[in-house]
């Protein structure tokens, strides 16, 4: 037993320098990727390659040690490849991108490429994705802030199908209606109706595109506070001569102004139909000499309507109609940049030669567009000559209705033609790159297009004074300032803006409402010029900002 004693002594003592050597050892000392850098390139968009890391540690002074170590992945250029927590690298886009490994600060690089357009071993072109499904391809929701997810699907030439998540982008239709994060695909209810979810996906030059709808059941949709009928007058034969009109409604909070000639909640009237009958398309028809008038009535979605007429005359006399029909082209334009133009020509044809007439820029054509103040376009009622009508120019982004209206001289007579200018979301470019300044991301718009007109009363009556003023494509009574607008129950607020183009002029008045009116404040005149165009108006040329105080004592 005396003897034990010492050997348990002396095995203690031994364990002590290798317990000393452990504390002592050193943790990682490099990474190395595997495959080496450079081997790899990928040919088609979702191939994959798997990568791994091998550690290098110093054990104190002994040899050192290599094996498999945990890593974290990531990729120098997102656009072109992606890569997993385990590894797995994806190809999203032509170009070049380092695959980095990282732990305890230290890292390891290995090249990636991906070539999409490069030739395989048959000669065959690479694949490329040649067509995009949104999931899903209709989504709805019950109310506002709801949300859903799309995501897009690509189909490459090839025949195979890849999950285009991270690499397209978003964009719906009508913000009124819904929002979508543009890279993310995530759709939020805003208010009621449908809207159209889009998915652009670019590469090499080429784009695709891909949509779905999203619908809102509940909520409230922008109500329309006037509509007018264009044109306001028109003369036919009543040898059945027709004339198209076309409804143009307002909506009140963005002023935004739509087609709804064909909406199911317009309704088109004629007051005395046997001499001009109104289709549900707004086509007028001569049947007898006299004069009738046509009625929209517009149901808003609480109940509210808001009408406006226009007046046919039906002459006996046979319809001259030299001018048949009216054409613009083309039929549609797109751009790709913030402020970009684009060229629309009217081409009519007639009963006689010379049988095709260029209309552009004849004073006797107006150009209209249905949503211009994003969206501005040139036209010649002066009849000026080098004049630019049917310049369209995008300071903002989505879609508009171009209207061309030709009054034929002889006769009166009306004929319309419709095309479509569009300036989408523009993608982030092959590189991986944003869009640069001036794009058309959804939601921008360009600086000065607009001018600002801020309308109070500098009085002390509050009961019963009002202001007017026309929109600035000449609709009267956009602009109700005060309570006594009373048209169709409503009430104007204290102070009221409204949105112009730059250097537009603006005529406001001061209805006779039993208040006592004092006149008009001029405190405005730094910046616009205001002068006076009667006892209870004024005109207001506009700037970028432009304030106007009416006086009701």
């Amino acid at each position: 037993m005396i003897l034990r004693r010492p050997a348990s002594k002396l095995l203690l003592f031994l364990a002590l320098p290798v317990v000393l050597s452990l504390a002592g050892c050193t943790a990682l000392q490099s990474i190395t990727i595997q495959p080496a850098s450079g081997s790899v390139v990928l040919t088609a968009l979702g191939q994959t390659a798997q990568y791994s890391a091998i550690g290098t540690s110093q054990m104190g002074s002994g040899e050192p040690t290599t094996g498999s170590v945990s890593v974290n992945w990531s990729v120098s250029n997102p656009s072109v490849a992606s890569i997993s927590s385990t590894g797995l690298a994806t190809a999203l886009a032509s170009g070049y991108t380092q695959i980095i490994a990282e732990s305890n600060g230290i890292t390891a690089t290995s090249d990636l490429t991906v070539n999409v357009a490069s030739s395989t071993g048959g000669g065959t072109t690479g694949v490329t994705v040649t067509s995009i499904s949104v999931i899903p391809g209709a989504q709805s929701v019950a109310s506002p802030g709801q949300t859903s997810q799309f995501i897009a699907i690509g189909t490459t030439s090839s025949g195979s199908t890849v999950n285009l998540a991270g690499q397209v982008a978003w964009s719906a239709s009508s913000a009124q209606i819904a929002t979508i994060g543009a890279a993310t695909g995530l759709a939020t209810a805003v208010g009621q109706g449908t809207a159209t979810i889009t998915a652009l996906y670019s590469v090499n030059g080429t784009t695709v595109a891909g949509t779905a709808t999203f619908s809102v059941q509940g909520g409230t949709t922008e109500k329309y506070t006037s509509v007018t009928i264009t044109p306001g007058s028109n003369s036919l034969s009543a040898s059945g001569q027709t004339g198209q009109f076309i409804a143009l409604a307002t909506s009140g909070t963005s002023g935004l102004l739509t087609d709804v000639t064909t909406s199911p909640q317009l309704r088109w009237s004629s007051s005395v139909p046997t001499i001009a009958s109104i289709s549900a398309t707004g086509l007028a028809t001569g049947v007898s000499a006299g004069t009738t008038t046509v009625t929209v009535e517009l149901t808003n979605t609480d109940g509210t309507v808001v009408s406006n007429n226009a007046t046919i005359e039906v002459s006996s006399t046979p319809a001259p109609e030299p001018l048949l029909s009216l054409t613009i082209i083309p039929n549609t334009i797109t751009v790709d940049n913030l402020q970009g133009t684009g060229q629309f020509l009217a081409i009519g044809t007639y009963s006689t030669a010379p049988y095709v007439r260029d209309l552009t820029n004849s004073p006797n054509l107006s150009w209209i567009s249905t949503f211009p103040s994003v969206f501005t376009v040139g036209s010649n009622t002066g009849g000026n000559s080098g004049a630019s009508a049917g310049l369209v120019t995008a300071y903002g982004s989505g879609t508009v209705n171009i209207i061309a209206e030709a009054t034929n001289p002889l006769d009166g007579s009306i004929q319309t033609a419709t095309a479509t200018f569009n300036c989408p979301f523009a993608l982030a470019n092959p590189t991986g790159n944003p869009p640069t300044p001036g794009t058309c991301v959804p939601g921008t718009q360009a600086p000065a297009l607009l001018a600002t007109l801020t309308i109070y009363n500098e009085g002390l009556n509050t009961a019963n004074w009002e202001v007017t003023g026309p929109s600035s494509t000449g609709t009267p009574n956009v602009i109700h300032c005060g309570p006594g607008w009373t048209l169709n129950g409503g009430t104007g607020g204290s102070v009221c803006t409204a949105t112009y183009p730059i250097g537009a002029t603006v005529t406001l008045t001061a209805p006779k409402t039993g208040a006592n009116f004092g006149g008009w404040s001029y405190n405005c005149n730094a910046q616009g010029t205001v002068t006076a165009a009667g006892p209870n108006s004024c005109t207001v040329t506009l700037t970028t900002n432009n304030t106007v105080g009416a006086i009701f004592n």
